[in-house]
C-alpha cells in the first residue's frame, strides 16, 4: 500500500515567510517616516513678554437694524466712515473689510456701504452671515 501523500500534488502555500517580510517592511517604513518628521534644527526667535498692542488689520463694518453704522464697534456716519476707510486704505492698500448687516435692516443701508467700498476701491471684502439651520 502506497502513502497518499506521494500521489497527492503539493497544493498548500506556506505564507509565513511572506508575512515575516511584510512585518519587517512595515517596521522599516515606520522607523524611516518618524525619522524624516523630526526636521531641520533652527534657532527660533524668542517672543516678547509684552502683549502685542497692534490693532487687528481687518476692519469690521456693522449695520444695525435702525440703520446706524459702526466701524470696529464705534458709531460713525457715512462721511466719517469714508474718511476713516481712506486713512486705513492709505496705510494698507490691501485693506480687508467685513460687512455685518442686521437681517432686519433696510437693504439700501447695506447697498450704500457696499457702494462706498467700491468707490474707495476696496476689493478684499467679506459679508458675514449665519449658518442656515434646517
Amino acid at each position: 500500500m502506497q502513502a497518499q501523500s506521494e500521489d497527492k500534488p503539493y497544493d498548500d502555500i506556506n505564507i509565513t515567510p511572506m508575512l515575516d517580510l511584510a512585518y519587517v517592511l512595515l517596521v522599516i517604513f515606520i522607523i524611516m517616516t518618524t525619522a524624516a518628521v523630526q526636521g531641520i534644527k533652527v534657532n527660533l526667535p524668542q517672543a516678547s513678554d509684552q502683549p502685542s498692542l497692534s490693532k487687528p488689520k481687518t476692519v469690521a463694518i456693522t449695520i444695525a437694524n435702525d440703520g446706524k453704522i459702526f466701524m470696529d464697534a464705534v458709531p460713525v456716519t457715512m462721511d466719517e466712515l469714508a474718511d476713516r476707510l481712506r486713512q486705513k486704505k492709505a496705510q494698507d492698500p490691501n485693506l480687508p473689510v467685513i460687512v455685518r448687516g442686521d437681517g432686519q435692516t433696510q437693504y439700501q443701508n447695506v447697498v450704500n456701504v457696499l457702494a462706498l467700498l467700491g468707490e474707495l476701491n476696496i476689493t478684499q471684502l467679506g459679508l458675514v452671515t449665519k449658518k442656515l439651520v434646517r
